[in-house]
C-alpha cells in the first residue's frame, strides 16, 4: 500500500516532504503529491508514516 495526498485539502505548507526517507514525495503546481511506487509507508525506518504524523492538515493524507 502507499500513502496519498488529496490536493484539494493540501495547504502546500511542505512539513512532509523533508521527512520522508524515500523521496516519494514532490511539489506539483503548489501542492504536494506522493509516488505510489516509492511509499514504503515508512516500514524499515519509522512505526508510523512521517507524513502522516507531521502533517498540519487532518484528513489530507490517507491510504490509497
Amino acid at each position: 500500500m502507499a500513502y496519498k495526498i488529496i490536493g484539494s485539502t493540501c495547504s502546500g505548507c511542505s512539513a512532509c516532504d523533508p521527512e520522508c526517507p524515500n523521496d516519494a514525495i514532490r511539489e506539483k503546481s503548489g501542492v504536494f503529491i506522493i509516488d505510489p511506487a516509492k511509499c514504503t509507508e515508512c516500514e524499515g525506518h519509522f512505526d508510523t508514516p512521517q507524513c502522516v504524523a507531521v502533517c498540519p492538515v487532518d484528513g489530507c493524507i490517507v491510504k490509497a
